[in-house]
């Protein structure tokens, strides 16, 4: 009778213990569940060059012992779930590329979209012939492009500008235009380039004089009857001459003194920034160099020192602060009136020679003198060179962005030199390189 309640107290107690052991075994078994998961999530993270199995040591080791296969089939299974992900990430990678691009083209047909819709709203007829287009007549549909209609070359920037567009494009057809030079010219920075045609006559200046003879041209100031003064502070040339010792006019204002600085430019070579002209010619055979083209050239300075060399070079040139273009002209000089922004309108290796000076400097942003530079490439012929005379930048940018672009681009250097600003009008910490560069001729 004394054992029977030892016997019954030992049950309970041999069950409490079972249940013990079966705490500890589930508690572990999670405990190996919680550290597999995270060794999972870190061989995820890490790649498959991360094995579990690998990472596991001393007492972990003995807690994975009986679970080895186990974890070496969850490992095989991860890998491939790994691949399988992968590959489905790649064709959402493509299916959202494709996605980019077709909204991209919606979204430029609803900026078309949305100008025709503006300019039936706005009832401009001259607005929808401008920048229409304009079919063939029949039968004179173009047998090498398969075209049947003619469209108007305008920037992509006027279909945004629409109100302002529509004012460039109103006006008594036949008549004589209204002087928005200004206007025009903020039409273009802002991406309106090339500016749609107009049927209108501009404005002719008052007792219009004959140009001088050239070769007297390329060194004599033009009457001031030659040009329209109205978008401009000064109205005269003698007063443009006298803004030089003006505030307010950087960049421009020794450009219309053709007896000063200008006189002297181009014609020396000191060994470092300045170049001189006969030395950069002598650089390829004799008259090799024929044609090319000046990048902001100013008031057409370099485009007269290469004619005197029996080189034709155009200047590109906008009308800010005075009217460089018509004063180009009136040397016996060819300008064009485009920005920087615009794709030069020359065919692929044609030209022998590009200039610039100070314009292609570290104002214009990286990428978009990337594109520049390309379209420089681009019109050169083999052989030919690329003159960046005092391009401005600071030396950290020299290092880190224009040099490393340059030989992206693919230039040949024939010269380089760098030195300090010491020009009062910029800032002390800007340097200049000027650089005589080379298409490769293969």
């Amino acid at each position: 009778m004394g054992a029977a309640p030892v016997e019954e107290d030992f049950y309970p107690r041999k069950h409490l213990n079972q249940t013990h052991i079966s705490s500890r075994k589930h508690n572990l078994q999670m405990l190996i569940v919680v550290v597999f998961t995270n060794l999972l999530t870190l061989y995820i993270v890490a790649g498959p060059s991360l094995h579990v199995k690998n990472s596991i040591s001393g007492y972990t080791n003995k807690l994975f012992h009986d679970h080895v296969s186990t974890i070496e089939q969850l490992d095989r299974t991860s890998q491939s779930l790994v691949v399988e992900l992968n590959e489905k990430l790649n064709s959402t990678n493509l299916l959202v590329q494709a996605l980019l691009v077709e909204l991209a083209r919606k979204n430029e047909a609803s900026s078309s979209d949305e100008i025709w819709e503006f300019m039936n709203q706005n009832g401009n007829n001259e607005l929808k012939l401008a920048i229409g287009p304009h079919k063939l007549p029949l039968g004179k549909s173009s047998s090498t492009t398969g075209l049947d209609e003619i469209y108007s070359a305008v920037g992509a920037g006027c279909l945004s500008l629409q109100e302002d567009l529509a004012r460039y494009l109103t006006y008594e057809i036949g008549g004589e235009c209204p002087v928005d030079d200004v206007f025009a010219q903020t039409l273009m920075l802002k991406g309106c380039e090339p500016l749609p045609r107009r049927r209108c006559h501009p404005k002719s200046p008052a007792g219009y004089k004959e140009p001088t003879p050239f070769p007297d041209s390329l060194w004599s100031i033009p009457p001031d009857s030659s040009i329209i003064w109205d978008p401009y502070t000064c109205k005269s040339y003698g007063c443009l001459i006298q803004r030089k010792n003006m505030s307010g006019f950087y960049g421009s204002q020794d450009s219309f003194d053709l007896q000063g600085r200008e006189k002297s430019r181009w014609l020396h070579d000191n060994g470092g920034l300045s170049y001189g002209i006969d030395q950069v010619l002598r650089i390829k055979p004799k008259g090799t160099i024929r044609i090319g083209l000046d990048i902001g050239g100013g008031s057409g300075t370099f485009a007269a020192r290469m004619r005197e060399r029996d080189v034709t070079v155009i200047t590109s040139s906008m009308n800010f602060d005075g009217p460089f273009n018509n004063f180009i002209a009136s040397r016996g000089l060819i300008p064009i009136h485009v920005s920087v922004s615009h794709r030069f309108p020359f065919f692929e290796n044609t030209l022998d020679i590009v200039h610039s000076m100070h314009v292609l400097s570290n104002w214009i942003p990286d990428t978009h003198l990337e594109f520049i530079f390309y379209d420089i490439y681009r019109v050169l012929r083999p052989g030919g060179l690329l003159w960046l005379d005092h391009f401005i930048c600071t030396r950290p940018q020299l290092n880190q962005t224009y040099i490393p672009l340059i030989e992206r681009v693919g230039f040949n250097k024939l010269r380089w030199n760098v030195g300090r600003n010491v020009d009062r009008r910029m800032d002390k910490n800007d340097w200049y390189f000027s650089a005589l560069l080379e298409k490769p001729m293969s």
